[in-house]
């Protein structure tokens, strides 16, 4: 079994673990000190939530400002269109900000998220046919039977 563990810096962790459980996820007391928060998304993804000072003792790279620097797109999966608006709203409600439109091809609909830090987070949500066949295909069966 695979686990992923994304390492994310941030200027405020007691601020970034409130953005964080306010969307859903929960928090490993094991792996949380006053350096880092262990963030629970599921029993395979969790978000290592570092102080910058922190962060930046596992890797020679100069830390980027990700407030105005993108280091990486986090995109997480939601099991509908609607829970994909409700993280969105708890992600705005708790600090967060909306960097773009939403983004909606039919087939798969995103929104993006930048947490208090500039951290950005997609989630999204594709129909299962969609991912199953891929999008190419999805759309052209969907145009054959009238619905796209």
């Amino acid at each position: 079994m695979t686990h992923i563990f994304v390492n994310i810096p941030t200027n405020d962790l007691e601020r970034a673990k409130a953005f964080y459980t306010g969307l859903g996820a929960g928090i490993n007391p094991l792996f949380t000190d006053e350096n880092a928060a262990c963030i629970v998304w599921d029993e395979n993804i969790f978000f290592m939530v570092l102080t910058k000072e922190f962060f930046a003792t596992f890797t020679d790279k100069q830390v980027t400002d990700t407030t105005t620097h993108a280091q990486a797109l986090i995109a997480l999966s939601r099991d509908s269109r609607e829970a994909v608006d409700e993280v969105m709203a708890a992600g705005l409600a708790g600090g967060g900000s909306e960097p773009r439109d939403a983004q909606d091809y039919g087939f798969m609909y995103s929104r993006d998220l930048e947490d208090p830090d500039g951290n950005i987070l997609e989630f999204l949500y594709m129909d299962p046919q969609a991912a199953e066949q891929g999008p190419e295909a999805y759309l052209a069966e969907q145009s054959t039977q009238g619905l796209a």
